[in-house]
């Protein structure tokens, strides 16, 4: 944000030089980049009047000119062809400098003395990007009559400094002259003056001229007009077209400067239609029409999309919506009467449409920061204002004013101690109060305060930002240096972290390495397991903004993107490999989400190389063993992704905790894989409800154990779980150890049975067992089994 000081000024009293009030601003929070001293190396150039002048008798292209510069008549010899006698001039005397260092002195021309020269718009350093094209050319024609020898610096506005600032996007209010006016006033404790607003309409009403329907509130939630009959359109005086062109913008007409003057003034954007070009004498807010298409004014035609806003008459458009205007409806040297438009847009929806269609400009900028909706009001007044200042026409009476749903005005607390307290410094109810109340606050109260925000502040959300506003104007310098509380606290992990960590150590100890995979995956990974169409897993959350497809919903299983890493290491000719992923899954009870995600803790083990089903239970029980876990059973299951027949379900408590096994063969041609895969999926947070890490320690035994085996033969479908529970059950205390060593299938077999082989320790904790009472509980044992599983003593 360009702000030329003698404009500033107009709202504030400074009475500091540019240097010291861009430090004292930078304090107190509105960063400056730089300053531009304007006219800073130019000395002894002054208003001259060409007198008389003649073509040099020794070259054609050289005109010897007498200029009155005041005090005398200096012969200046030039080489511009735009002079003529009458104009008033730049005229660097003898001994003058001029931007870059360069020195002027006295001398000839082809045998003719020159003592001083006629300066061009760049020799005097002027913004050649901002200047009408016919003052680019040449010496620079002065518009209007000037005292002859005045100082060009005062005439040109060269006696200037130009102070740029650093606007955050939070701060849309400071894109003006008047909200950095603000920022000062408030900075010095000056008084803000508000740009003067009066106008004089005359006795008709515009509602009798123009009609202005909103079709699209939401992205367009105020609309204000005003008209002016009886336009003369010319050039802008010279104070305003030196404003323009120091803050960056280049005048073209009146009218159109007025509406960017008004722009950098206070910071909305406004735009001016010629009446007679809209059709139907009516202004549509409306969305674009499929596939329509607007020539803006820059002469190029954009097709604009269905969500994009135009502004359009009864016909066709006449605006892409806060960026520019179309040619339709261009002002031009024989417009007679203008319609203002001073309007408020939704700024996601200007920031897409400018994105969408290549082209920001100054309103655009403004607008998808976010503008105050009570400004556009204010400035359509201030223009009209200035139309009259300008004499630039006649002003209708009435304005036509849309605005559905007004802007409520925000109100929070203020609790003068906790201020205090947070910025650590003893600041007055009496400071706190004008502090606020220059920045545009209304305060009330003592102690606890209520106050009202301006609309023009929706950074200003909560307490804290009241009380860094304070701060800021405060001084950050005068808030005394304090030491740190150095009372420290010891940090230490929660009780799931600490289980977490047990885990992961438990795991890693084995040789297995940790991986992280993202938490967004694509639909189609559950295709790729071979998860039916009716699981309750398909049913994922979806991301309103994606990245992409791939990365499109929330993960409710994890398999996926352990498969993904088992395929990476296998393709880049890792011959094995063993990981695991500790993280979260998401799932919910309804979709679309009414609450948060269910975050599930999740543990999932993923093999392959030289390994097999009992190398990944080993894995399992002994990451159980370190989590203290002893109530648990891994018996045989079933699961869509999995291998029929080389799966099994982890129960602890009797609870499902989760599936391990090999992974279906299908589901690894997916993942192209061809080698044999071994995953395990937990539900950790079961596993921590199980979990104690209270150790129980126990006597060593004083009495000696006995071993029995015994090899029993049983149907096919009996698993080892079924049969080691029975021994456990019926052998009661007596029975300290049970351990499948052995299972045979073969000739001495009958087809659709298998020999199953224990070894049995017993031991009591009172006494020597005797053969009689080992017999008494292994027979009981073996009638159990008999009974209960049709198992047969093998012989």
């Amino acid at each position: 944000m360009l702000v030329p000081m003698k404009w500033l000024k107009d709202y504030v009293d400074i009475k500091v030089d540019a240097k010291a009030f861009a430090d004292a601003m930078t304090m107190s929070g509105s960063k400056v980049e730089r300053i531009e001293e304007m006219g800073k190396e130019i000395d002894k150039v002054v208003v001259g009047k060409i007198i008389k002048t003649e073509k040099h008798p020794d070259a054609d292209k050289l005109t010897v000119a007498q200029v009155d510069v005041g005090t005398e008549v200096v012969q200046i010899v030039t080489g511009a062809d735009n002079i003529k006698e009458g104009d008033y001039i730049p005229a660097a005397l003898n001994g003058s400098t001029l931007p870059g260092g360069i020195k002027i002195k006295k001398g000839k021309l082809r045998g003719i003395e020159s003592n001083g020269m006629m300066c061009s718009a760049q020799e005097l350093g002027l913004e050649m990007d901002n200047l009408p094209q016919e003052m680019l050319e040449g010496i620079y024609i002065l518009q209007e009559e000037q005292p002859l020898g005045k100082d060009i610096k005062e005439v040109l506005g060269l006696n200037d400094s130009i102070v740029e600032f650093e606007i955050t996007n939070n701060r849309p209010d400071c894109l003006s002259i008047v909200g950095i006016a603000r920022e000062a006033a408030a900075t010095y404790g000056e008084t803000l003056k508000n740009p003067e607003t009066s106008i004089h309409e005359n006795s008709e009403r515009i509602e009798d001229h123009l009609s202005i329907e909103i079709r699209n509130t939401t992205l367009c939630p105020r609309y204000v007009a005003r008209m002016v009959k009886n336009v003369e359109i010319k050039d802008s005086p010279g104070w305003m077209q030196e404003r323009l062109i120091k803050a960056g913008v280049r005048p073209i007409n009146n009218i159109v400067d007025i509406t960017n003057y008004v722009m950098l003034e206070l910071g909305q954007p406004m735009h001016a239609f010629d009446y007679e070009k809209l059709e139907g004498k009516k202004i549509i807010v409306r969305n674009a029409y499929p596939d329509e298409v607007i020539k803006t004014l820059d002469g190029v035609e954009r097709k604009l999309a269905e969500n994009m806003l135009v502004i359009g008459d009864g016909v066709k458009g006449s605006a892409i919506a806060g960026v520019m205007g179309s040619n339709d409806s261009e002002i031009e040297p024989y417009t007679r009467t203008i319609v203002f438009e001073s309007a408020n847009f939704e700024p996601v929806g200007i920031r897409l449409t400018s994105k969408k269609i290549g082209l920001r400009t100054e309103a655009s900028s403004r607008f998808e920061k976010g503008i105050d909706a009570e400004l556009t009001a204010v400035a359509l007044e201030r223009a009209c204002h200035l139309v009259e200042l300008l004499e630039a026409g006649e002003v209708v009476g009435g304005k036509i004013d849309i605005y559905p749903n007004p802007k409520e005005q925000r109100v929070l607390k203020l609790r003068t101690k906790h201020a205090n307290e947070f910025i650590g410094a003893d600041i007055s109810e009496d400071f706190i109060k004008a502090c606020l109340t220059s920045l545009a606050f209304k305060v009330e109260g003592q102690g606890e305060m209520r106050v009202a925000v301006p609309t023009f502040r929706a950074d200003v959300e909560g307490e804290a930002d009241l009380i860094e506003e304070i701060a800021r104007l405060y001084g950050y310098d005068k808030i005394p240096s304090a030491l740190m509380d150095t009372t420290f606290t010891q940090g230490s992990r929660t009780y799931t972290q600490k289980l977490k960590a047990m885990a992961r150590t438990a795991l890693t100890a084995q040789g297995l390495y940790e991986v992280l995979t993202y938490s967004f995956v694509s639909p189609g990974v559950y295709d790729s397991i071979n998860l039916n169409s009716d699981n309750p897993l398909r049913n994922a959350i979806k991301l309103i903004n994606p990245l992409g497809e791939d990365q499109s919903i929330m993960r409710t299983t994890m398999i996926p993107n352990m498969l993904e890493v088992v395929s990476r290491n296998y393709n880049k000719k890792v011959a094995e490999g063993q990981f695991f992923e500790l993280s979260r899954i998401y799932k919910s009870e309804s979709l679309p989400l009414a609450d948060l995600a269910d975050e599930r803790e999740t543990l999932t083990v993923g093999m392959y190389g030289p390994v097999d089903f009992f190398d990944l239970k080993g894995v399992i029980e002994n990451v159980l063993a370190e989590l203290h876990i002893d109530s648990y059973k891994i018996q045989a299951s079933s699961h869509e992704s999995m291998h029929p027949g080389r799966t099994a379900e982890l129960l602890v408590r009797n609870k499902k905790a989760g599936y391990l096994g090999e992974v279906h063969p299908d589901v690894l041609d997916h993942y192209d894989i061809p080698v044999r895969v071994y995953v395990a999926e937990l539900d950790f947070e079961q596993l921590i409800e199980a979990c104690s890490l209270t150790i129980h320690y126990k006597q060593l035994p004083k009495y000696p154990a006995v071993s029995r085996d015994i090899a029993v033969v049983v149907a096919e479908d009996i698993t080892a779980g079924q049969v080691e529970d029975i021994i456990r059950g019926k052998g009661g205390k007596l029975v300290e150890e049970v351990k499948l060593f052995d299972i045979y299938r073969g000739s001495q077999i009958t087809e659709g049975y298998k020999s199953m082989a224990y070894a049995i320790t017993y031991r009591s904790d009172e006494k020597t067992l005797t053969e009689e009472d080992i017999s008494k509980v292994h027979n009981k044992i073996l009638n159990s089994l008999a009974n209960q599983v049709g198992a047969a003593l093998r012989q």
